[in-house]
């Protein structure tokens, strides 16, 4: 099982936000964040992420 998980290097621009089909991505302030309970793992955020910071992350 896994996710997709945004790294440390976040610009905050918002491009992986915009993108979002079900709104999973969350503007802290400093970076933005997948709720990893409402991500569907499309990789829309993937694509346009200007910084390629957002990974898929394989957890047990």
């Amino acid at each position: 099982m896994g996710t997709h998980h945004i790294l440390d290097g976040c610009i905050n621009c918002g491009a992986c936000a915009a993108v979002c089909p079900v709104n999973a991505i969350a503007d802290t302030g400093d970076v933005h964040v997948i709720d990893k309970e409402v991500c569907i793992d499309c990789g829309a955020c993937d694509e346009v992420c200007p910084v390629d910071v957002i990974r898929w992350e394989t957890t047990a």
